[in-house]
């Protein structure tokens, strides 16, 4: 196993997180934030815009999600907050709630190119549950991309994570409305 740190997205690691994603904000100007707003809100402030509303929640002294390091480099990311702070889950037919149980979710997985396929996935996951758990949560949710076949998954599809990622860091499927997206959850003790 990889021997990985976590951290926190706060003021003090904003500039490894700007570093890890680069001059696209990860994938289209992204920046994490589609989950957060209305798709016309994210399409009118992609880039730039997208990358000042995330530096904005920070600066609130929220925290968005972990970074991991190695060897000092960040080479991860994973979103995780109340899913309440994703408004766009529960506009999503497939995403929508699955009961009224308060949960978090683990909404975003980046991992630098080079770092893929080496496990980064799993410990970010096991990371947000540990920090989901300090924050009082009991459930945490994610929201991965089922393969249609043994070729490998484009990265840019694979930004919600992968089920495998998921079943080692011990969720099990609780819904499925579509044949590519399950809803994975793990009770928090």
């Amino acid at each position: 196993m990889l021997e990985l740190k976590f951290k926190p997205l706060q003021p003090g690691t904003w500039d490894d997180f700007v570093t890890l994603f680069g001059e696209r904000g990860a994938c289209g100007g992204c920046w994490c934030m589609l989950w957060r707003l209305t798709r016309r809100q994210f399409e009118q402030q992609k880039g730039q815009g997208n990358k000042l509303a995330m530096q904005a929640i920070v600066n609130s002294g929220h925290v968005p999600g972990i970074l991991a390091y190695h060897a000092g480099q960040a080479v991860g990311w994973c979103a995780v907050a109340p899913r309440a702070s994703y408004p766009a889950l529960a506009r999503s037919r497939i995403l929508k709630p699955v009961d009224d149980r308060p949960c978090w979710s683990v909404a975003c997985l980046f991992i630098q190119r080079s770092w893929r396929k080496k496990g980064v996935a799993t410990q970010l996951i096991q990371a947000a549950a540990a920090y989901a758990r300090s924050q009082g949560a009991t459930l945490l949710e994610g929201y991965p991309v089922e393969p249609q076949s043994e070729r490998d998954i484009p990265a840019a599809f694979a930004w919600t994570g992968i089920p495998n990622a998921f079943h080692r860091a011990g969720f099990k499927e609780t819904a499925r409305r579509s044949p590519t997206r399950p809803i994975m959850r793990l009770d928090i003790p």
